[in-house]
């Protein structure tokens, strides 16, 4: 089960966040998501569990909780829609070519 794990302290590790979620159970991987040009964590991350009553424990025993001075929100994670996010278009002032 894919588990979303929002409210990061930003000076949180990946391993800081697997050690959390192993209390509950097998953690097949976790992943602090960071921005592409900064590298900095985002603020959230994902965990995948293989056995998904254990990923339950682990959603209700950490949802809420405190790691490293922040109260973490986490849930099952939700596919991202059909389509992908954004890039919105041109915008703004295109340059104004021919215009006079």
């Amino acid at each position: 089960m894919n588990i979303y794990v929002g409210n990061l302290s930003f000076n949180l590790t990946e391993d800081d966040l697997r050690t959390a979620f192993s209390a509950y159970g097998a953690v097949e991987k976790a992943a602090i998501i960071t921005d592409k040009m900064s590298g900095q964590s985002r603020g959230f991350g994902f965990v995948e569990m293989p056995n998904k009553d254990e990923a339950i424990k682990a959603i209700e025993g950490l949802n809420g909780k405190d790691l490293k001075g922040r109260n973490l929100k986490v849930n099952e994670a939700q596919p991202r829609p059909a389509g992908g996010g954004g890039g919105g278009g041109r915008g703004g002032f295109g340059g104004g070519r021919g215009r006079y």
